[in-house]
């Protein structure tokens, strides 16, 4: 599948500028990371930007969409160089700056990637999910307890973000994450 998926970017025309942007979105736990580093490295490497530096903290999905577009995809449409800052968890506030410069590809991922507004100008809007059970254990094993107290408030942020986008009904390719 991933070959297959990467064949298909490369012979996309580039919609964000001269960026051929991918989309990899689905709630926690779905397996995004797992499926976006496979994409990366089925596409020969592209830059692999994840949502998780730029949310601020756990009540930020909402506001990591308009970042995404301010700092990523509207400088690519406008043939600029994208970069953003990563939120720094642990101090609680953005830190270093990334330079992703005008790569050829590049793949974004993690919940609301795929809000209308970047996928606008993605190649390729992909979605990924699993039974919430499943994708709660995987959470728990990723990142330990010290997620379990954020589970419900953010699941609720990315229930709320995918209904009012209607992401998985606009994805391009479906794929269930327990395989």
């Amino acid at each position: 599948m991933l070959d297959h998926l990467a064949t298909r970017v490369h012979a996309a025309e580039p919609r964000c500028g001269g960026t051929r942007l991918v989309c990899v979105d689905g709630p926690s736990g779905s397996g995004k990371t797992v499926l976006a580093e496979g994409l990366v490295a089925a596409l020969g490497g592209a830059p692999l930007l994840h949502m998780d530096d730029l949310y601020p903290g756990w009540d930020g999905l909402a506001a990591a969409v308009p970042l995404l577009h301010e700092w990523v995809v509207g400088p690519l449409v406008a043939g600029r160089p994208a970069r953003y800052r990563r939120y720094d968890w642990a101090l609680g506030r953005y830190a270093e700056e990334h330079d992703l410069g005008t790569p050829p590809v590049l793949v974004v991922e993690g919940a609301g990637s795929g809000a209308r507004i970047i996928s606008a100008h993605a190649v390729l809007l992909v979605w990924i999910d699993a039974p919430r059970t499943e994708r709660l254990r995987r959470a728990m094993d990723r990142d330990g307890e010290t997620y379990r107290p954020h589970w419900d408030r953010w699941a609720a942020q990315e229930q709320t973000h995918f209904a009012t986008e209607g992401t998985p009904g606009r994805a391009d390719v479906v794929v269930d994450g327990t395989r």
